[in-house]
């Protein structure tokens, strides 16, 4: 698996980015949104049980994410086309505002290594990328056990502070000093 230090792979892929068939499809790469971080995460199948959990909450903290120069981007090896009748048919997914990018060839996710080898979907992994993109952060969870996306917004700050961080910090508290 594609770890930390590491740049991320490249890619273009096609996304369902709102609910109308026909402005509702766009190419994403990696240059799309050049200069800010990218937040990257990975689910198994559309119309599921515990992905939309997951996406609903990415889309609630997306303002979040914005305040911190970060692009949200979630991705599955679902076509564009699944993704957008899943939004349309959601109701906690009609008003995602960020992509849901399509790697049905699953060549990002071969290259990211998150493809379950039972059933050859994508693990639920998460990949933090800076604005020159570098991995800076990785998690997987199991197929079963969703992701918290509040501590993706925190381990996120914590980068962006380009300091120590202990465990637990917040937004705010006082970084470690080096002795």
């Amino acid at each position: 698996m594609l770890t930390v230090g590491k740049p991320f792979p490249q890619f273009n892929l096609k996304a369902a980015v709102s609910n109308d068939i026909n402005d509702g499809f766009a190419d994403i790469a990696n240059d799309t949104y050049k200069g800010k971080w990218l937040v990257v995460f990975a689910w198994p199948k559309d119309f599921t049980f515990v992905c939309p959990t997951e996406i609903a909450e990415f889309g609630r903290l997306n303002e979040e994410f914005q305040d911190r120069d970060a692009q949200v981007l979630g991705m599955s090896t679902d076509s564009e086309f699944v993704h957008l009748n899943w939004r349309r048919s959601h109701e906690d997914l009609r008003d995602l505002p960020f992509p849901m990018l399509s790697d049905i060839k699953r060549e990002l996710s071969q290259e990211l290594g998150i493809l379950d080898d039972a059933e050859g979907v994508c693990l639920r992994a998460t990949f933090i990328v800076d604005p020159d993109g570098i991995v800076r952060h990785v998690s997987v969870n199991d197929l079963s056990v969703g992701r918290n996306p509040h501590e993706i917004v925190r381990i996120l700050d914590a980068l962006q502070t380009d300091e120590l961080c202990p465990c637990n910090w917040q937004k705010g508290e006082d970084t470690l000093e080096a002795a």
